[in-house]
């Protein structure tokens, strides 16, 4: 049983700009990790990359294989003429209604569960990714700004709902607000101190 994922020395760049280089972390399954950064400082394209959704110039990443994933990415991807429930199932097929409008009442989202993603608000849209990325099977969560657009007290009830639903889960988080990351418990990295880039 793999018990860590390991980046090594690994390198991003774009043309000739670098990303990131000679980057190492190494984050350890069953906790959460928040990656904070500014805004433009590569914290997405790690993200990317360790989903394998980009390439990295070089360097390598061990302990991802044969994991399954789950992601909030900063925009929703839901599927506009689909309902919430509709959309929460394109990853949960086998998932019953009930169980689904159960849990989006828990993010107050039971007046919206046969509504179209179309006619949902911005905070109504962002509380169905998260909760469809959270109801999926997944090994390792990752969570792209995931409470951006939130107010402040939708924002906490949602931060619990995550905390409590990935305890024990490998969950790699990115932010550049200290307050979320320590709201859901997690071990905070600065992006510079993992790489070489000046």
């Amino acid at each position: 049983m793999i018990d860590q994922i390991c980046v090594s020395k690994l390198t991003k760049l774009y043309d000739s700009k670098v990303v990131f280089q000679d980057m190492d972390m190494t984050i350890p399954t069953g906790e959460t990790i928040c990656i904070m950064a500014p805004s433009g400082a590569g914290k997405t394209t790690l993200l990317r990359i360790l989903m394998g959704l980009e390439q990295a110039d070089s360097g390598s990443i061990t302990g991802v294989e044969g994991m399954r994933f789950s992601a909030v990415f900063q925009e929703e991807r839901l599927c506009e003429n689909m309902t919430a429930v509709e959309n929460i199932r394109l990853v949960t097929p086998s998932l019953r209604g009930p169980i689904i409008t159960k849990e989006m009442s828990r993010l107050g989202l039971e007046t919206c569960c046969n509504q179209p993603v179309s006619e949902l608000s911005g905070g109504m849209r962002r509380r169905v990714s998260i909760l469809r990325a959270l109801l999926a099977a997944y090994d390792m969560l990752f969570l792209d700004e995931p409470f951006k657009g939130l107010d402040d007290v939708i924002k906490r009830q949602v931060m619990a709902y995550v905390q409590e639903k990935t305890k024990g889960k490998t969950v790699l988080f990115v932010t550049h607000d200290r307050k979320e990351a320590l709201s859901l418990g997690a071990k905070i990295f600065a992006l510079s101190e993992l790489s070489e880039k000046k």
